[in-house]
């Protein structure tokens, strides 16, 4: 190709200006020096189409604004840049669904509306969707009984070893304070401006006594429906069903008069999945309401060691209910079962299991020759043990990696579990001290709340692509654009070495200033403290993080030109950048 002269590009330069052209601006940034005018910083973002992973839980994205921050002057990096972003604004990967910010109630955790502080944190939290009633627990769960089950409901269940105990049934109708009723799950989303998304009782069907238990259970599933009465979208049929852990797996056969297998199966259970389909949109239509059936698959490959029932469950769910199933559903607890396991290994699979999970599912939905529909994660965590993981800041930075990656991956939906469980010597996956934790308030955030929380407050609508160019893998970017025009990034720093990052915007009309806040650790409890600073604010008491959350003030610098900004080893960084 052949070049123009300079003093061309000059005069073309200064036509473009004379003839009134409003794409010369300065580049965004800030904390270096001005490196001149951007000529092609024309912010004009386009929408791709919705991808068939999220579908319609997309139906309900709105527009974001950003709010300025109350700040203090922050200090800006002085050192050798270690590693380069790039974002571009207008290259947009998709629209960010709202439900990916989820959690998961339970039925022990207590009555939940009675208690102001717990209610606060997770209004302030908004994780806009939280799933009841529970985990396994929902298929052992009779959601419109008080103190006994129906009179098929047998007295003893198949335990996971093959013998067998009382079944230890939970009723919807319970209202002590030990438990979460129904009507108190209901008014939690109405008090925290969430939806519901509901686990009904698959295992009924599996081990109830009548002459016809599928569909028993599926007219039983119809009649929450009758009774929610549109409240709620998006309904589960059972739990992780494959597994043997889970009421219904193993059923004893001479109680069963339906002719059942022994051991399920996941064309079995795709069979049921369209008799409760079938039901519950009936009893749907009669309310007046839209609902939309999930059914489960299993996330990962079969290892030789998996349940019979794991290794072909995937086909038999999609060769029955491909098309009868409106979503599909995964789970997945990230890290090495009841292993010690180190901070690398679990912050290495905070963008590596979405990203494998969607692929795994995507080709198994593909292979049986059903198109793609949106997929939910409705369970996720770490499970590591023995060091207290799973209470630690470690967990609120695997976290912010695992957020980035479920929006970035085009997940529809995502409930972390869970809000409150069981200290455990702090193998706790709860967000919230339910009491029982040492040294600490009752409903006291753990650190992970806090990661959650700004990483929702800082991050826009838009999930927009960017370019990182490393010194080593230690750097995870996720970047973003509010519908009001800021543009924002996360920089996750999973390593043990400090970074210092420039970062430039493509197409962004800059502001006048930027905005910053820094997430790291405590020393208490080695390499898994459980504290969390925030801007340098920490905790009063001997764990979680600041609890004025909302009113620690921001860092900020302004903006002229490149930003150039420190990164802490172990740290999550949530940056806005103001529009002109």
């Amino acid at each position: 190709m052949k070049l123009k002269p300079a003093y061309l590009l000059a005069i073309g330069l200064l036509i473009a200006i004379g003839c009134g052209k409003k794409n010369v601006t300065p580049p965004s940034g800030g904390g270096g020096n001005n490196t001149g005018p951007t000529v092609d910083s024309i912010y004009n973002p386009v929408d791709p189409a919705v991808a068939g992973s999220s579908g319609f839980f997309l139906n309900d994205w709105s527009a974001k604004s950003f709010t300025a921050p109350d700040f203090v002057a922050g200090t800006v990096a002085s050192g050798t840049v270690t590693d380069s972003l790039t974002i571009n604004v207008n290259n947009v990967i998709t629209k960010v669904p709202k439900y990916v910010y989820g959690n998961n109630s339970n039925l022990w955790s207590g009555q939940m509306v009675t208690e102001t502080s717990l209610m606060q944190y997770l209004k302030d939290l908004s994780p806009n969707i939280i799933r009841g009633p529970g985990g396994s627990i929902s298929d052992v769960y009779f959601w419109n009984d008080t103190t006994a089950g129906p009179a098929d409901a047998p007295a003893n269940l198949i335990n996971s070893d093959g013998s067998t105990s009382a079944a230890g049934y939970w009723y919807g109708g319970n209202t002590a304070s030990w438990t979460f009723s129904l009507s108190n799950y209901y008014s939690v989303l109405a008090q925290t401006n969430a939806t519901g998304i509901i686990t009904i009782n698959y295992g009924y069907a599996r081990y109830g006594t009548s002459a016809n238990p599928v569909a028993t259970a599926a007219h039983l599933a119809a009649d929450w429906v009758r009774y929610d009465n549109g409240r709620t979208k998006f309904w589960e049929i059972g739990n992780e069903s494959y597994g043997n852990w889970e009421a219904g797996y193993s059923i004893d056969q001479s109680q069963n008069k339906d002719g059942q297998p022994a051991i399920i199966t996941g064309a079995l259970y795709g069979g049921h999945v369209k008799v409760f389909a079938d039901s519950m949109k009936a009893a749907a239509q009669e309310v007046g309401a839209t609902i939309y059936i999930g059914a489960t698959l299993y996330q990962q490959p079969a290892q030789s060691y998996d349940y019979t029932s794991i290794q072909t469950w995937n086909q038999g769910v999609l060769a029955q209910a491909g098309s009868a199933a409106d979503f599909f559903i995964v789970h997945d607890y990230f890290t090495a079962y009841n292993t010690n396991s180190s901070v690398s290994d679990i912050l290495s699979t905070g963008a590596a299991i979405p990203t494998s999970v969607m692929s795994y599912v995507k080709q198994q939905i593909s292979a049986a020759g059903v198109g793609i529909k949106p997929i939910a994660f409705t369970e996720w965590n770490i499970q590591a043990t023995g060091s207290k993981q799973e209470v630690s800041y470690i967990a609120g930075v695997h976290a912010a990696k695992t957020i980035g990656s479920i929006i970035k991956n085009q997940f529809g939906e995502a409930s972390r579990w869970d809000v409150a469980n069981g200290w455990n010597n702090g193998d706790d996956m709860g967000m919230f001290n339910e009491g029982d934790e040492p040294n600490a308030p009752k409903w006291n955030p753990r650190p992970a709340f806090f990661y959650l929380y700004y990483f929702q407050k800082n991050f826009g609508d838009r999930m927009v692509y960017d370019t990182l160019k490393a010194i080593n893998a230690d750097l995870t970017t996720y970047s973003s654009t509010f519908s009001s025009g800021e543009s924002s990034t996360v920089i996750v720093n999973s390593g043990v070495n400090n970074h210092i990052v420039s970062i430039d915007f493509q197409h962004f009309p800059a502001g006048s200033k930027y905005y910053w806040y820094v997430l790291t650790g405590g020393t208490d409890n080695g390499s898994f403290s459980g504290q969390v600073y925030v801007n340098g604010t920490g905790p009063s008491t001997a764990t979680g993080g600041p609890l004025n959350y909302s009113s620690v003030k921001a860092y900020s610098a302004p903006l002229t030109g490149t930003i150039k900004l420190s990164v802490p080893a172990l740290s999550v960084i949530y940056l806005v950048a103001e529009k002109k």
